[in-house]
């Protein structure tokens, strides 16, 4: 067996890199870390060195000199993952792939389960952690006297001392608004979610602002209409609102779990989408969005975006660059047949 082949059969050690380099230990290191003062060519043939052993840094030595451990804690009170999961994918590829381990934590709207988790994080000494609620009503902050960084997503700090990262419901409201008077919609009303919860009111106040804008109102000045973020919901309210309204041509519900609801109200009452009436709903919840039929114009609350904005920060805190207050992420709008034919 080769001199390579035996470095291969077992772990091969930065020593072992610089005795086949022939340059000592600290300069291999340097060279395999990207430190200045060495020479290209010795750079050079250190990593070609190092690629030609299969050579592996260790991880954990790496971050030894800094005092970090590499890891972030993520605790969330979002039972499904719906807003947890994308979040996560978006600060893993912030860190780069296998340069983070996350430590996802479930606290269940349990204020006595997110401490648990929260001294549990801290005993295993994570660099940072990332709080994802299951709303966009503020909740309590877990205090300033952590020994680590903390940001908090979707559901931002009820403290100005904290950093969160909201998504921009009013604006998604108006993104909705937009796209239905641009497909030639005049007709409009909103079936909107659960009025306690903020995203459903600034939803809401999205909408109305952009129809005053235009010279308009939801039809027949009607309020918007509250009620469960549910597809029962979304069939109830839209056959009584087409039953007192039979003219609608356009309709913006509250999420994707509505609009399934209000889809199938419409196709009972023998009305097409979106050639009579065009749907656009909220969340892009992909297996909802792309499930229905016709599939939905949604607005994406840019999750993945939020969680590569909350990694970044949370770095970048870690390195003594703290930053507070609340920051609002533009949301983008996905669209789909329910508001134009063939799309």
């Amino acid at each position: 067996m080769s001199t390579v082949e035996n470095a291969r059969a077992k772990a091969v050690t930065l020593r072992d890199v610089a005795r086949a380099a022939g340059v000592s230990l600290s300069t291999a290191s340097k060279a395999l870390n990207g430190r200045a003062d060495v020479r290209p060519e010795t750079r050079r043939r250190v990593a070609e060195t190092a690629e030609r052993l299969a050579f592996r840094p260790n991880a954990a030595a790496q971050l030894l000199p800094t005092g970090r451990t590499g890891t972030v804690g993520l605790i969330t009170s979002d039972l499904e993952g719906r807003f947890s999961i994308p979040i996560l994918m978006g600060a893993e590829d912030a860190a780069g792939a296998g340069k983070m381990s996350v430590f996802l934590c479930d606290a269940r709207d349990d204020t006595i389960r997110e401490r648990y988790h929260l001294e549990a994080l801290l005993s295993r000494r994570v660099d940072g952690i990332i709080v994802v609620g299951s709303r966009t009503d503020p909740r309590p902050s877990l205090g300033h006297d952590l020994p680590v960084p903390v940001v908090y997503v979707y559901a931002p700090s009820d403290s100005p001392e904290d950093l969160s990262l909201v998504p921009d419901n009013v604006g998604a409201g108006r993104l909705a608004v937009e796209h239905l008077l641009a497909t030639g919609r005049r007709r409009i009303v909103h079936i909107a979610g659960d009025p306690t919860y903020a995203a459903a009111r600034d939803r809401v106040e999205g909408v109305t602002a952009a129809l005053a804008e235009h010279g308009l109102d939801l039809v027949g000045g009607r309020p918007p209409a509250y009620g469960a973020w549910s597809e029962a919901w979304g069939r109830t309210a839209a056959r009584a609102l087409l039953e007192a309204e039979p003219d609608v041509d356009g309709v913006v519900c509250g999420s994707d779990q509505i609009a399934r609801g209000v889809l199938d109200a419409l196709k009972d009452l023998g009305r097409r989408v979106p050639q009579d009436v065009a749907v656009v709903s909220f969340d892009n919840w992909e297996i909802l969005a792309t499930g229905s039929v016709p599939q939905l114009t949604s607005v994406d609350m840019n999750f993945e975006s939020l969680g590569r904005m909350a990694a970044r920060r949370l770095f970048a805190a870690v390195d003594g660059t703290r930053e507070r207050g609340t920051l609002t992420q533009p949301c983008r709008l996905v669209v789909r047949g329910s508001t134009v034919v063939g799309a």
